[in-house]
């Protein structure tokens, strides 16, 4: 598999978006001096790059196993919350013509947090460094585009799967883009997210599959695919 290039922002960023990726003298330091400076300067200045770029491509990987199936063939892809875009990129490289629509927010929080947000205000990425990672990376411009989540301008095709790993209704209500997706999925679209509660989707999609199951983390999350809004 062709290596992730990431310089040290990205590094950073991909970091505060997948904090498994931390060492544990990381992990230490986070809670020695709290989430304001590892979030400004230990994520930055304390992290080995290309161990960060070699475990998130690993870690991508990894995600890409648990959906694969569902995106073979297709062609028009929408992630929600994707960060840097490693997935998307591993799937633009492995399915050619594809396109991905990226609806991702523009700015890093001053105390990064993992948990529940109501509002959908918590942030972990810059819009000019996911375009930089997806050029550095070989993929052309026509092969993306990029929509700041906070500026409404959303994309209106259908498409063909979408998918929020790690985002909608894990650190957000499913309700804040209910009404979107609505109008962007087709009968046979998929959607692929994570979540604690996926009977609670019986009731609003005609068919759930449960895809992944993350016993082992605080969470307990279960993705799951869907088709069909009732």
């Amino acid at each position: 598999m062709k290596p992730f290039n990431l310089n040290r922002n990205l590094a950073q960023l991909a970091l505060l978006q997948r904090i498994e990726l931390a060492d544990d003298k990381l992990k230490k330091v986070r809670k020695i001096f709290g989430r304001y400076l590892f979030s400004k300067i230990f994520s930055k200045y304390l992290i080995d790059v290309q161990k960060i770029s070699e475990n998130y491509l690993d870690v991508m990987i990894k995600e890409l196993n648990t959906i694969n199936k569902f995106i073979v063939g297709k062609k028009f892809f929408l992630s929600i919350g994707g960060g840097i875009g490693g997935l998307e990129l591993l799937i633009l490289r492995s399915i050619t013509n594809s396109h991905v629509s990226f609806i991702e927010k523009d700015y890093v929080s001053n105390k990064v947090k993992y948990g529940w947000d109501n509002l959908n205000k918590e942030a972990y990425n810059n819009l000019n460094q996911l375009n930089f990672f997806l050029e550095s990376n070989e993929i052309s411009k026509e092969r993306y585009k990029i929509f700041d989540s906070d500026k409404n301008n959303f994309p209106t095709n259908k498409f063909d799967v979408i998918f929020s790993i790690y985002s909608l209704d894990y650190h957000y209500d499913f309700q804040i883009y209910s009404d979107y997706l609505k109008k962007v999925m087709k009968k046979e679209s998929i959607l692929i997210f994570d979540t604690i509660r996926p009977k609670f989707f019986e009731n609003i999609f005609e068919s759930i599959k449960i895809i992944k199951e993350d016993l082992n983390t605080v969470h307990k999350s279960k993705r799951i695919a869907c088709t069909g809004f009732k």
